[in-house]
């Protein structure tokens, strides 16, 4: 999907697409019963340290590293292997994206080379810069066609300059694209759908719908499972009203079910249990 067009907020007129309203309503809701947990008046910080762990085991499962919870708590080196490196990625990402919410509604290009740089964890010259034709792609999961490198290149420059203009589409919408633009483009030689999930955090992190971000879309990513995933992509790349509004529809589950994973963290806070 190409995020230019003619009217003057694209991403807005993304909201009056049929269910997507509905979508950012239900996401609306899910959040607000966290935040409005008598846990989280006291303890936010754990709830934002668990959410953080568990999204970052979500989104390294879709990424090939389909750990259990307390086996990446266990573990302390992530180098051993090729799905401990994911995990690792997952990891470092997850951190370094609450450092990088100021920057990302002035420079987000700026932003993605370093979250690329940080899940690579390396210095080649591939490494933090979109890739090049010819360049081989490493993206487990998603196989689909990739663009060419002018293609990527023109898309996220686009993205960037509606991200930094701003918009008064709901979070929601914007996150989804931002995310959906990435997996389509995947515009690094390797870990895009990493670096795609975590600017999803970031933006509903910084649009203020999760500002604690404690409700992790990365564990209802890998919930809903890969083929889901897969299938609402397909629908986003097509372009299509509705191919598009089943994206966001199903980024808003995954936000609802990485709220309620949060929800359940604080009633066996509350209970005492964990």
């Amino acid at each position: 999907m190409s995020t230019t067009g003619a009217t003057a907020d694209p991403l807005a007129s993304l909201g009056s697409l049929p269910g997507v309203a509905d979508s950012v309503e239900s996401v609306r809701k899910a959040v607000d019963r966290v935040y409005g947990h008598r846990i989280m008046r006291r303890r936010s910080n754990e709830i934002t340290s668990e959410a953080a762990l568990r999204g970052a085991r979500g989104s390294a499962a879709l990424s090939g590293a389909d750990w259990a919870l307390e086996e990446v708590r266990r573990r302390t080196d992530f180098s051993t292997d090729d799905e401990a490196r994911v995990m690792g990625a997952a990891l470092r990402l997850t951190a370094e994206a609450g450092q990088l919410l100021s920057i990302w509604r002035q420079s987000p290009l700026r932003v993605l080379a370093r979250l690329h740089l940080v899940a690579s964890a390396g210095h080649g010259d591939e490494v933090g810069r979109p890739r090049r034709d010819g360049e081989p792609v490493h993206e487990p999961l998603v196989e689909l066609p990739l663009p060419s490198a002018a293609e990527v290149n023109g898309r996220l420059e686009g993205l960037s300059e509606l991200i930094i203009a701003g918009s008064s589409a709901p979070a929601l919408v914007t996150a989804a694209v931002v995310h959906g633009e990435l997996l389509a483009l995947r515009p690094f030689v390797s870990h895009n759908g990493l670096v795609a999930r975590t600017a999803e955090r970031i933006v509903l992190v910084g649009s203020g719908l999760d500002p604690k971000s404690v409700c992790p879309a990365e564990v209802g990513h890998a919930e809903l499972g890969g083929e889901a995933y897969l299938r609402a992509l397909e629908g986003y790349v097509s372009g299509t009203p509705e191919g598009v509004a089943a994206w966001i529809a199903h980024c808003g589950r995954a936000v609802g079910l990485g709220a309620r994973e949060s929800t359940a963290v604080c009633e066996a806070l509350q209970r005492g249990a964990a």
